[in-house]
């Protein structure tokens, strides 16, 4: 993906960079016979009552709290140079900042209880926003090593490292069981998936495979971890991924949605397609995943990312979303009712990325 999909990059791999930081810049266009709710398009039949909780600046990966009552997402608007986290509530008031405010962050999410939050950042490395991706090098994402983990009260004071590494650390979540923690990590040399005890214990490498692998997710019963993965294969593409990758740097031109059990066993590739894909989740039903997709874009130098449906086994395929342009991030509430996801549909400014909540019809 990218040069040819150099209409988004960049936020790091948690990576709210997909869409983030060069969203497409044509608005969306709505037939004349369209819904009274004017974000509502009327091939999205799983959507209802979309509301734009966002409207300002480049805000991604708004992932919902214990009790389904408050987001948590990054977001780069006002004077800020690159993404913090924010939380805020299911209207989008109550915006409160909950990072530091330095460095850069990424991927961040509620632990059980709604009292304290995980989430990735580089600010101990760097105070400083670190340098973008260097887009000579082809569509890349930046993997920084300056990220690390970090767990604080859900008011953002109280900040501590958690399970501090070498090399990149990032895309933390939760299971919805409120047993585990799963990340990606590069503290045995290679991007891979680990998962713990909330409290750090019981440490646990998923992955071992050459290549990226990386933003899982628990599903509903915790039993299940779905992801995205890009394994080299040839020779070529081995020493690619290696040289990029001694640069902070991966090229998810051709992610693949995979699902594993939670101990790491059984991984089975879900999706087979030569589109990127990427932002997996859970349905609550434990038998579909809702990802996003690059899948029947018509133009390669400006992508079109949709949302779509698909279930475990990799069957039933189904398109979701139908906005010519980003829509990406998604994750539902526990009883299945609403979806949030990112999108640049109908956005104040060309380059804005907002969160949005709408009612889900299965």
């Amino acid at each position: 993906m990218k040069k040819m999909m150099i209409a988004m990059v960049v936020l790091a791999v948690g990576m709210s960079a997909y869409a983030v930081d060069h969203p497409a810049e044509h608005p969306t266009e709505h037939p004349a016979n369209e819904a009274a709710n004017p974000h509502d398009l009327p091939q999205e039949k799983h959507l209802r009552n979309l509301r734009m909780l966002t409207d300002e600046g480049e805000n991604a990966e708004a992932y919902f709290s214990f009790d389904m009552q408050r987001l948590i997402f990054q977001s780069t608007h006002g004077d800020l140079e690159c993404d913090q986290i924010f939380t805020m509530d299911l209207k989008g008031d109550n915006q409160r900042l909950v990072s530091t405010g330095l460095g850069r962050t990424t991927c961040s999410y509620f632990l059980p209880g709604d009292e304290k939050i995980i989430y990735a950042s580089t600010h101990e490395a760097d105070t400083a926003c670190p340098a973008k991706a260097d887009l000579s090098q082809g569509y890349v994402w930046k993997v920084y090593a300056g990220f690390d983990l970090y767990i604080a009260q859900a008011d953002g004071s109280g900040v501590e490292p958690f399970l501090p590494a070498p090399g990149y650390d990032a895309e933390a979540t939760v299971s919805p069981a409120g047993d585990r923690i799963v990340f990606t990590s590069q503290r045995d040399g290679d991007l891979d998936i680990y998962s713990c005890n909330l409290d750090g214990s019981d440490l646990r490498r998923l992955t071992d495979a050459l290549g990226y692998d990386g933003g899982p997710f628990f599903s509903w019963d915790g039993s299940k971890i779905v992801y995205r993965s890009f394994h080299p294969q040839t020779d070529a593409e081995i020493k690619r991924y290696r040289d990029l990758l001694d640069d902070e740097m991966i090229e998810p031109g051709n992610f693949q949605i995979w699902v594993m059990d939670a101990d790491g066993s059984n991984k089975r590739q879900v999706t087979h397609n030569e589109a990127a894909n990427f932002a997996p989740f859970f349905h609550p039903d434990n038998e579909r995943i809702i990802f996003c997709s690059s899948l029947n874009s018509k133009d390669p130098r400006r992508p079109d990312f949709n949302l779509w449906l698909i279930n475990v086994d990799g069957t039933g395929l189904e398109q979701v979303t139908f906005y010519e342009g980003f829509d990406g991030f998604p994750m539902f509430t526990r009883d299945a009712s609403k979806l949030a996801f990112a999108s640049n549909r109908d956005n104040r400014n060309p380059r804005d990325t907002n969160v949005f909540l709408a009612d889900w019809v299965d």
